[in-house]
């Protein structure tokens, strides 16, 4: 298994797991930085490898009437004073060529939405920036295709390969996490992240935004963590509820401490303490 080094963190290595967490898309700078420092803490307590994750913009929105974010310009701006005040690293999405090379001056990984990770001119232009790539395999496609993406990105020389798993699409407005994904795609070589609020995620089930079963997320990343996953991504949000964007798969980051000592123990279990 290949490890990548991340500032002062390293991923991928099978007795350390890492989070990445961070409010859905970019509000208020107060909330984002509030967020920031809590999260800083709870991991810093638990000795986990944090990447904090937010986004510029949330270019897949429902409706056009749905909030985004501040985009790019302001979005990296606040990004970049996370990183600078708590020396966490950055991790966004990106769904152009040209904003790719402008979020890599940020971000330190650089996120393939779901519904883009066959786009090959992005994953291209992902990979020759140098920054670390985390492709978020589609909700259509099986865990062995992501092979594919996985060869673009390497094809430009870049080996900072993450892959994360988000569930794949069962019927309508509904998704299903089968745990077989996380050591299928482990085999390629890379670590495997395991989403485990957009795999609670309803799609479209809102009518105009999506629905979810927040009450889902403890299950899934307990399972996700005993089947070897290396690291897990939740969207976390100090009042979910009234977030605009993704707020019913967000977990409250009252509810994180818990969740991460679960799984840490868990962890603990199938690897052995640190």
């Amino acid at each position: 298994m290949r490890t990548i080094e991340l500032h002062h963190l390293t991923l991928g290595k099978q007795n350390r797991l890492f989070l990445i967490a961070g409010p859905c898309v970019i509000e208020a700078e107060k909330l984002m930085i509030d967020t920031a420092r809590q999260l800083k803490k709870i991991a810093a307590e638990l000795s986990m490898p944090l990447i904090f994750k937010s986004s510029y913009d949330k270019a897949n929105r429902s409706s056009i009437q749905s909030f985004r974010g501040p985009g790019l310009v302001k979005g990296l701006k606040i990004l970049q004073k996370i990183k600078d005040d708590f020396e966490l690293p950055i991790l966004t999405d990106v769904h152009t060529v040209e904003e790719a090379k402008r979020a890599a001056e940020v971000a330190d990984v650089l996120q393939i939405p779901a519904f883009l990770c066959r786009q090959t001119d992005l994953l291209v232009a992902a990979g020759k920036t140098a920054r670390a790539v985390n492709v978020k395999k589609g909700q259509f496609m099986a865990p062995w295709d992501m092979g594919n993406a996985v060869e673009k990105i390497e094809a430009t020389g870049n080996r900072k390969i993450l892959l994360t798993d988000r569930g794949a699409s069962f019927g309508y407005n509904n998704l299903v996490s089968d745990m077989r994904a996380i050591p299928i795609m482990r085999r390629f070589g890379y670590p495997v992240v395991f989403d485990a609020t957009h795999s609670v995620q309803l799609p479209g089930a809102a009518g105009k935004s999506s629905s979810g079963q927040r009450e889902f997320v403890p299950p899934l990343a307990r399972a996700a963590v005993a089947a070897g996953c290396d690291g897990l991504f939740m969207e976390v949000h100090p009042d979910p509820d009234h977030a605009p964007s993704d707020g019913p798969n967000m977990v409250p980051l009252k509810e994180l401490p818990e969740l991460l000592r679960q799984v840490k123990r868990i962890h603990e279990a199938v690897h052995g303490p640190r």
